[in-house]
């Protein structure tokens, strides 16, 4: 039995190629599964727990599916869906986790994360997720007819896309000390985590001994994921 790690999915109504790969994987590799993690940006954008897409639901009763099968799943949010609460949580069958969670799987002890905030080189975007995070202005967000929060989402994305397409690769990565630190805060010799689209495992040195961090990829023209087992740990990508 193993592990298994996705993340960056972006789901949404414009994609329906992805959302049919996530079904089919939900429906068979995950039902093999210990357990399925998910790391964030499962969805392109959520708006809140009351948007009526038809999308939200399928994907909820998806993961439900599986979550009755006897395969726990659980959440991490991610920089596109931080807003997902505990009403999806309820009708997907999922359990949400902290944005740092350590995991203790098969004699590893494993960080998992959804990653942006390793990535302290891009100073723009750090500041504007410290203000989206504060819980007065999510709760006053969430007040907002439906109809004014597509708006405001459609714009921030189409900010995001201007902002991310003068800034260098290098910029949007992680920064290798923030890695080391995050790691040594928790004492870990893995990490799993997503955000970057840049599959690999990479190998470094934390707490004085070998480390290793193993980057999903998103979910663009493939499924990526990492499957933890006793005898190893796989960064796996597999046609939708």
């Amino acid at each position: 039995m193993a592990t298994l790690f996705i993340a960056d999915l972006h789901l949404q109504t414009e994609e329906p190629a992805i959302t049919a790969g996530f079904l089919r994987f939900l429906a068979g590799e995950a039902r093999k599964a210990d357990a399925l993690y998910i790391l964030g940006d499962l969805f392109e954008a959520w708006i809140g727990d009351d948007d009526p897409t038809p999308l939200h639901q399928q994907i909820a009763q998806a993961i439900k599916s599986l979550v009755d099968s006897g395969v726990p799943c659980y959440f991490i949010h991610g920089n596109r869906d931080f807003l997902l609460g505990k009403r999806f949580a309820r009708a997907s069958g999922m359990q949400l986790l902290p944005q740092e969670q350590v995991l203790t799987l098969y004699g590893r002890n494993v960080l998992i994360m959804h990653g942006d905030t390793l990535c302290t080189d891009d100073v723009g975007y750090q500041a504007f997720r410290a203000k989206v995070h504060q819980p007065w202005l999510q709760a006053l967000f969430l007040a907002l007819p439906l109809f004014i929060r597509r708006r405001i989402a459609r714009k921030m994305r189409a900010n995001s896309r201007a902002a991310n397409s003068s800034k260098s690769l290098e910029i949007m990565d992680v920064n290798p000390q923030t890695v080391v630190g995050t790691m040594e805060k928790h004492r870990v010799q893995w990490l799993i985590h997503g955000h970057t689209h840049r599959p690999y495992i990479h190998t470094l040195t934390a707490n004085n001994a070998p480390a290793f961090r193993a980057v999903l990829g998103a979910w663009h023209s493939e499924g990526s994921m990492v499957r933890v087992s006793e005898s190893d740990v796989e960064l796996i990508p597999f046609p939708f």
